[in-house]
């Protein structure tokens, strides 16, 4: 018995249509990765601006309240950073080190934030004295008027 070539030609056809949806499947996955990871690049730079506005603000004016808003910036991108660097570590290779040295290196953040505070709230410490004296002058007002 001969075997058709239409047969044949249309069996190959069907292989060939297999293999290009598989390769595209992956090309599609490849590039919803690659797309991913572009939006978490921009995510973190866009993080660093902030960051970098809200400092020049807190090295201008120096208060609490800019102190407040520069540390939730920092807080934010370590965050985002962390979680993206895990899962960049955990796709490629699992390395402990990387996950080491990151991990100091959000302690050594953490720490020259804690420094910063103090610097700021021990410049801020005449403003509250001065302010302490005034409520007290206003308590002993109250208290002669009442």
């Amino acid at each position: 018995m001969k075997i058709n070539k239409d047969i044949r030609s249309q069996l190959d056809a069907r292989k060939l249509k297999k293999t290009t949806t598989k390769k595209s499947s992956l090309s599609f996955d490849a590039m919803v990765m690659s797309q991913s990871e572009k939006l978490q690049v921009e995510q973190l730079e866009q993080l660093i601006e902030e960051i970098a506005d809200q400092g020049e603000r807190l090295a201008r004016y120096r208060t609490i309240r800019e102190l407040a808003k520069f540390k939730r910036y920092v807080k934010e991108f370590l965050r985002e950073a962390v979680q993206y660097g895990l899962d960049i570590t955990h796709s490629h290779t699992f390395q402990m080190n990387h996950n080491s040295r990151r991990l100091s290196l959000v302690k050594q953040i953490d720490e020259k934030l804690i420094e910063l505070t103090d610097a700021i709230v021990e410049q801020e410490r005449r403003s509250i004295d001065l302010l302490d004296m005034i409520g007290e002058i206003k308590g002993m007002l109250v208290n002669l008027y009442s």
